[in-house]
């Protein structure tokens, strides 16, 4: 009979565009949480990790759960957080931010040395990017306070679902002041 000390069987996905972590067991996706990730002058690094240590109630800002990342230059994780309202924006150091009950909903399924891919989601190429092509130029939207997507889509002669498929952006009620919106061309 063999047996395996080291298969993990698990994996975790981070999207930074869409702020979205997926977490897959096997191939099979389990459950999509949405997330807060690193401000622009202090970014999520992305690239191909692992879980190193786990801490539960680290305190603090980090919330009830500690998921620390193996990432060379830096102290990153995906934990929890004091501030709710975080999740969904560009907000933190560079980590990965949770509401409490998801990550420790997904704590107990994550074990040391699980992998975690972080991608930048929309600026990566692929054949539905609208980034860097000169037939279909896009344009920028800072969104502003009490602005809606269905307004935006309007305003730029678009519909709605060009504007969800160009940003990756899964749930149209979710878009916060000062998040860039890719209009396509």
């Amino acid at each position: 009979m063999k047996s395996s000390t080291k298969s993990y069987g698990s994996h975790i996905s981070i999207n930074l565009a869409t702020r979205r972590l997926t977490y897959y067991e096997r191939e099979r996706l389990i459950k999509i949480y949405p997330v807060g990730v690193g401000k622009p002058s202090t970014p999520t690094p992305t690239g191909n990790y692992m879980v190193v240590v786990k801490i539960m109630h680290p305190g603090g800002m980090l919330g009830s759960r500690w998921m620390g990342l193996s990432v060379q230059h830096g102290n990153y994780g995906i934990h929890g957080t004091n501030n709710p309202s975080s999740i969904g924006g560009y907000v933190s150091n560079g980590c990965i931010r949770m509401y409490n009950q998801d990550v420790e909903e997904l704590f107990p399924k994550v074990q040391i040395g699980t992998p975690v891919n972080i991608s930048s989601g929309a600026n990566e190429p692929g054949p539905n990017n609208v980034h860097n092509n000169a037939q279909n130029p896009t344009t920028n939207h800072t969104v502003q306070a009490g602005e809606t997507l269905w307004e935006i889509a309007e305003r730029y002669g678009k519909t709605l679902n060009q504007i969800l498929a160009a940003n990756q952006i899964n749930n149209p009620d979710v878009i916060y002041p000062g998040q860039q919106i890719i209009i396509p061309g």
